[in-house]
């Protein structure tokens, strides 16, 4: 069996051992960045935990297939049309949902834009400011206008960032400075809400193995002559388990900093990796 057939033997071991528990019923979690990969699994994640639910995406028709999704698991979805780079879309997110349930216990910032691929020197300013305008003004704009409501619950605030921040590749340096400035929001963010009883943490996968990076996968191949799975198992070899992550599995690491399981975990980041950074 070639190692991408064992990675996927293994996951699906772990789809039939995993049981969801009622970790989160009573909560609301509050997700912005719904999309494909990541952005779905978190909604879905959720709801099998038994949070209620409000996505946030630019688009009408990708909320929509989402929560109806999300409702066969028997909670409470509210989708807000948001742009996440606009203070009055903003505003509205948090209107909404306060309108819709009076709380809000997690705010979940997945929004994310990619940056030039560039050698950060070759990259127009222009361009990072406008990625950062998602990547990090908008999670920050967020934390704010949701912190009075969180502080009523004792709530969070849950980072996506990543492992490019671990890497010091010419390509990645956009990225990088996007995910290494929302990690030093995050600490702050930690201090200054703490004595207001918000906990802020952030989660750091490495490649996901979801649409995305299939496509990603099999770009790599086409350039590099190479098989899918040749691509699949060189990305896999630095971890220890030599597998990647599934967005299912981020999504549930992700969710446990929105239990009460982790009650006392702030100012932390938690890389889903399957073991590729560490000490």
């Amino acid at each position: 069996m070639s190692e991408l057939g064992l990675a996927a033997a293994h996951d699906t071991s772990i789809e039939e051992r995993y049981r969801p528990a009622p970790v989160l019923a009573g909560k609301v979690v509050v997700i912005s960045g719904i999309g494909p990969g990541l952005g779905r699994s978190l909604a879905e994640e959720a709801a099998k935990m038994g949070a209620d639910l409000v996505i946030a995406s630019r688009t009408a028709s990708r909320l929509d297939e989402v929560a109806e999704e999300v409702k066969a698991h028997g909670v409470r979805v509210v989708s807000v049309v948001t742009d996440v780079t606009d203070e009055e879309s903003r505003g509205n997110l948090v209107a909404a949902t306060l309108e819709a349930f009076g709380r809000v216990d997690c705010v979940i910032n997945n929004a994310f834009a990619i940056p030039p691929m560039d050698p950060i020197t070759q990259i127009d300013p222009k361009k990072l400011a406008k990625v950062n305008e998602t990547n990090v003004f908008a999670p920050l704009r967020l934390s704010a206008l949701f912190a009075d409501a969180l502080a009523e619950s004792k709530g969070s605030i849950i980072m996506l960032n990543s492992c490019v921040q671990f890497s010091s590749q010419p390509e990645y340096a956009g990225y990088k400075l996007s995910k290494g400035t929302l990690s030093h929001l995050a600490s702050s963010l930690a201090t200054e809400l703490g004595p207001r009883g918000i906990r802020v943490n952030s989660v750091a996968p490495s490649y996901i193995y979801e649409d995305v990076n299939r496509g990603y996968f099999d770009f790599l191949a086409a350039v590099e002559g190479k098989t899918h799975e040749e691509v699949y198992a060189d990305k896999a070899a630095p971890t220890d388990l030599k597998r990647l992550a599934s967005s299912e599995e981020v999504a549930r690491a992700t969710l446990f900093l929105a239990t009460d399981l982790a009650s006392a975990v702030t100012g932390q980041m938690l890389t889903v990796d399957c073991g590729e950074f560490h000490d």
